[in-house]
């Protein structure tokens, strides 16, 4: 089945999932010092929520996660702001215009940053929303242990380039755009989402605007444009559980 949007002709059959997918294995990345996801069938007595075990006629799991910390996610604004938004009320448009870059952080001091001036490098022309894959790009990634590593980050200079080039989604195959212990300065995420006081909103905040971290793009997807599609649940909170997925179009 095709598809046009605006006057781009895409597959649907032909999807490219860069989402890593929630389980409760080792296997499930983890950043931010939590444990592993619980996924566990619901016991009522003698009764368990598992065909498997013969007491049930269905799997009836409980599922215990964190968005931030547990895979690939989609956050609005309300991550870092005293007053609630929620993203599932930010997000209310799902397909966009995007370009894959990929960079390799830049060494500086103890830390490896991604700069404004590779951003600057690699992108061409305008676009919707930035897919950043960084270098090495380890399949490890996909089962990565975050916490206590200091992974590279988005400068702040970099984060105000993205926002003033107009792109309304930035996505990141990192836990955050931000220094792992920064002392709560959040300077990527204040400059990409133009939040100047995040107890008192500023009126010219990017309220639409959104961030998705630890996405995984593998090397046999080339750097270029692509259709976005970006879908989360609909949870009423900061950030969700997403699934990016890319058409070539």
């Amino acid at each position: 089945m095709k598809a046009k949007i605006n006057t781009f002709e895409i597959d649907l059959s032909k999807p490219i999932d860069i989402s890593i997918p929630l389980t409760n294995t080792d296997e499930n990345p983890i950043a931010w010092y939590i444990e592993k996801p619980v996924i566990e069938p619901v016991v009522f007595g003698d009764w368990i929520g598992k065909v498997s075990e013969g007491k049930s006629s269905t799997n009836f799991n409980n599922i215990f996660f964190n968005p931030h910390g547990h895979g690939t996610h989609t956050e609005c604004l309300g991550h870092i702001t005293n007053d609630f938004y929620s993203i599932n009320e930010c997000l209310k448009q799902f397909f966009f215009l995007a370009q894959l870059i990929t960079i390799e952080p830049e060494k500086i001091g103890d830390d490896f940053v991604i700069t404004k001036n590779q951003i600057l490098d690699v992108l061409s022309g305008t676009t919707e929303a930035l897919l950043i894959r960084t270098l090495p790009n380890q399949k490890d990634k996909k089962s990565r242990k975050y916490s206590n590593t200091n992974p590279p980050y988005l400068s702040e200079e970099a984060a105000i380039f993205i926002r003033e080039s107009k792109i309304q989604h930035l996505l990141i195959d990192l836990p955050s755009v931000d220094k792992e212990h920064d002392e709560g300065k959040l300077l990527a995420h204040k400059a990409f989402w133009n939040v100047k006081d995040t107890l008192h909103l500023n009126a010219d905040a990017r309220l639409n605007a959104t961030i998705t971290e630890m996405i995984f793009v593998s090397d046999e997807i080339k750097d270029g444009d692509y259709i976005l599609n970006l879908q989360i649940a609909s949870f009423e909170n900061d950030a969700s559980p997403s699934k990016p997925i890319l058409y070539k179009i």
